[in-house]
C-alpha cells in the first residue's frame, strides 16, 4: 500500500494522468482563423513609426493652435517698419511712462491714420504679451493669417490673363525665408504661394514683416499633401521645377521659363524631399563661383525668379 502511494504521488507530480477536461468549444479554432491584414506601421499603438506619427500630430495641432491666435511685433523698429509695409494690425500696444522718440510718434501717427486700436497698458503687461520680447514700449498685434485653397491660386492666374507662375515651398522652416520668397513672388510676378501643411514655416509676425506686406497681396495657400498638389497641377498643364544644387539643367538654359509653371523651392539645410524632387519635370541649378556655399532658399527664390521674369519679357509671356 506504501508503494502504490508513492506511485500515486509521483503520477501527480508529473501530470501524466490527468481527469476528465472541459472541452473549448471550438474556441482555439477560432483563434486560429485570420483576423485580416496587418495595419500600417503607423497605425500600430506599440510601433515606432506610431509614435513618431502620434508626435507629429501633437506638434502640428499645438501649431495650429498657436496660429489661430494673434501675434504681437515686439520693439520700436520692427514696429514702424510693420505699420510702413501695411501688415495688417488690430491694436498698438505702447507702455505707460515710455521714453518718446520719433519712432514712436511715428507709430502712434501711423496706427492713427490706418484706424488701428492704441492702447496704452502697464509695461509688465507688455512684457507677458511678448514673453519678454525686447519690446521698447511698442507692440503691434497682428491677427492670424487667413490662408488660401489651392484652386484659388489657380483662380488668380487665370483671372489675371497672364501665363500662371506659383513658388511651392517644401520644408522651409524659417519665417524669415519665407517672408523673403514671399515678396520675391510678388516683386516678379508670381501668382501664388504654396506651403505644405507639415513641417513648414507658417505666416507668423516674422514672416509678415520681412515680407514688407507683400503677403497682404500675394494668396498663400496650403497644401494637405505637397507632392499630390503638385501632382494635380501637372494635370492641368503646369511644369514643375525644382530648385537643387545637383540640378539637370542650369539657370541659364532654363527654356520652360515661359511655360505655365511651378517654381520648388526645398528646405534650407536638406533641399527638395525625394518625392517632391521625383514629381518635378525638370531641376534647376544656379552656377557659382568655386568655394562658395549655396544660397539660401530666399536668395536663390529671388535668382530664379528674376531669370524667370526676364525670359518671360523676351518672350512675350507676361
Amino acid at each position: 500500500m506504501a508503494g502504490n502511494s508513492r506511485r500515486q504521488g509521483a503520477i501527480r507530480k508529473t501530470g501524466t494522468k490527468k481527469g476528465a477536461v472541459v472541452g473549448s468549444g471550438g474556441q482555439r479554432r477560432k483563434a486560429l482563423e485570420g483576423k485580416g491584414p496587418t495595419p500600417k506601421a503607423e497605425d500600430r499603438p506599440g510601433h515606432k513609426a506610431y509614435r513618431q506619427a502620434n508626435a507629429q500630430t501633437k506638434r502640428d495641432q499645438a501649431r495650429q493652435k498657436k496660429a489661430d491666435k494673434p501675434e504681437l511685433i515686439a520693439g520700436r523698429n520692427p514696429v514702424v517698419e510693420a505699420l510702413r509695409a501695411g501688415v495688417p494690425a488690430t491694436a498698438l500696444y505702447v507702455a505707460l511712462n515710455i521714453e518718446i522718440d520719433d519712432r514712436v510718434n511715428d507709430a502712434v501717427r501711423l496706427a492713427g491714420d490706418k484706424g488701428i486700436s492704441i492702447l496704452e497698458i502697464p509695461r509688465e503687461e507688455l512684457d507677458r504679451k511678448t514673453n519678454r520680447a525686447v519690446h521698447q514700449g511698442l507692440g503691434l498685434q497682428v491677427p492670424p493669417f487667413e490662408y488660401a485653397h489651392p484652386d484659388d491660386l489657380m483662380a488668380a492666374a487665370r483671372n489675371s490673363g497672364e501665363v500662371p507662375l506659383f513658388v511651392a515651398l517644401d520644408g522651409v522652416t524659417d519665417p524669415r525665408n519665407l517672408g523673403a520668397v514671399i515678396r520675391s513672388a510678388a516683386a516678379f510676378g508670381a501668382h501664388g504661394v504654396l506651403l505644405p501643411e507639415r513641417r513648414s514655416a507658417g505666416m507668423t509676425a516674422v514672416a509678415w514683416r520681412t515680407s514688407a506686406g507683400t503677403a497682404a497681396k500675394l494668396p498663400i495657400a496650403v497644401a494637405t499633401n505637397l507632392t499630390r498638389q503638385l501632382k494635380a497641377w501637372a494635370n492641368d498643364g503646369l511644369m514643375l521645377v525644382g530648385l537643387d544644387a545637383d540640378g539637370s539643367v542650369d539657370i541659364d538654359e532654363l527654356e520652360l521659363a515661359a511655360d505655365p509653371l511651378v517654381i520648388v523651392l526645398g528646405s534650407e539645410g536638406r533641399g527638395l524631399s525625394r518625392l517632391v524632387r521625383e514629381t518635378c519635370d525638370a531641376t534647376v541649378s544656379i552656377p557659382m563661383a568655386a568655394g562658395v556655399e549655396s544660397l539660401n532658399a530666399s536668395v536663390a527664390a529671388g535668382v530664379l525668379l528674376a531669370e524667370v521674369a526676364r525670359r518671360r519679357r523676351a518672350a512675350g509671356r507676361v
